[in-house]
């Protein structure tokens, strides 16, 4: 019964796509824990929406969507820092804002609608080495900047007063934080689609708040979840021959129903 699926991740033709999607499924959920643990979840949205924007306008000028959509979430991440903005309101103008910008550029460029609608979808099947290079040098810049801030984030979230009273650079860790989660959903973005780094970003994280014992184990879990859901969807979606994006948004909100009863089941410690 797991042959099919084993042989459609071993297929040679989708290793690229399946090991830079497994790079993003690890760490997109570890940025949605540290997003929900600074109440901006909604973050995943907006980046992503601002990363498709400029990869559209990327590609106007002739820019490769990846560059495109990278620097223009990185562009949104830095000017959220410079203005302190907090909290999910900052990410709802750059919803409405990439929203707008991504239908309009799509409508009056080349090839524009039909790019538009692949960034909605996902273009990791198309996934290649530049992708792959991109998800590792991003692995690599979470490996070095997490472990530098994590202290300074939980701080600030359980002290929000600490910084200002000791008078703390604090803006260093939160630009790090915001540049760090703009280059992951932009890239995310580009390859599982917006609704699917949406998705991955938010559904683990959320799951794992329910029932992990500790903050590690928060960190660990999330991980857990993202890389188990998207081995089963990018299966599924081979098998079935659906678009992955979809697939990924289906497996991930199945779990997330499935967590929600197990929760409210008669005998469950939460339904007590």
């Amino acid at each position: 019964m797991l042959d099919p699926w084993l042989a459609s991740l071993s297929d040679p033709l989708f290793r690229l796509p399946l090991l830079v999607g497994l790079l993003l499924a690890a760490l997109l959920p570890v940025i949605g824990a540290l997003l929900m643990l600074r109440d901006e979840w909604l973050a995943a949205l907006g980046l992503a929406h601002v990363a498709a924007a400029s990869a559209l306008l990327g590609n106007a000028l002739g820019l490769p969507t990846l560059i495109g959509g990278t620097a223009g979430a990185l562009a949104g991440g830095a000017l959220k820092t410079r203005f302190e903005a907090r909290g999910n309101v900052a990410y709802a103008f750059m919803i409405l804002v990439g929203w707008s910008a991504t239908l309009l550029i799509g409508a009056n460029t080349e090839l524009g609608e039909r790019l538009a609608h692949a960034l909605v979808e996902g273009q990791l099947y198309f996934a290649g080495v530049s992708e792959l290079i991109a998800a590792l040098a991003l692995i690599g810049a979470a490996l070095w900047i997490l472990p530098r801030i994590l202290p300074q984030l939980l701080r600030s979230r359980f002290f929000p007063r600490f910084e200002q009273a000791n008078a703390l650079p604090a803006w260093r860790w939160h630009l790090r934080m915001d540049l760090l989660a703009a280059a992951s959903l932009a890239i995310g973005t580009l390859s599982v689609g917006l609704m699917g780094a949406f998705a991955l970003v938010l559904i683990p994280a959320w799951v794992t708040f329910q029932i992990a014992p500790s903050w590690r184990w928060t960190l660990i879990g999330s991980g857990l979840v993202g890389v188990t859901s998207y081995l089963a969807a990018f299966a599924l979606a081979l098998q079935l021959d659906q678009p992955f994006g979809p697939m990924m948004v289906a497996v991930l909100v199945g779990i997330a129903a499935i967590m929600t009863l197990l929760r409210s089941w008669p005998g469950s410690p939460s339904a007590s």
